[in-house]
């Protein structure tokens, strides 16, 4: 599998070289103003690009980081929980019967 992966990569980097060897001409940008600028098309290409990942990275990470913030609570609120769950529950003490009166013999026909 990091064969593949290299290999990947290996072939993006030459059709980027491809590229940049095959459009390496002068681009002019107008600025505000008068200004005028001239980019190499491939770096015009790399500055857009990367305008275009980077807050999205951005924004992506931060996402991240925020759910892994409210899963190492969600983890602290369970294991607290189950702490408290296991800890052994204390009897109370059995409380002795209240004394019975003696029996009393009833004769006969007395209800």
């Amino acid at each position: 599998m990091q064969f593949l992966k290299i290999l990947f990569w290996a072939l993006i980097a030459f059709v980027a070289a491809v590229f940049t060897f095959g459009n390496w001409k002068w681009v002019p940008i107008r600025l505000f103003g008068n200004l005028m600028a001239e980019v190499n098309l491939p770096v015009l290409l790399l500055v857009t690009f990367l305008a275009g990942v980077v807050p999205t990275y951005l924004y992506q990470r931060t996402i991240r980081w925020r759910l892994a913030q409210r899963l190492a609570a969600a983890e602290r609120t369970t294991a607290a929980l189950r702490d408290a769950a296991i800890q052994p529950v204390v009897e109370p003490e059995p409380v002795a019967p209240p004394p019975v009166a003696a029996l009393i013999a009833v004769p006969p026909g007395v209800s």
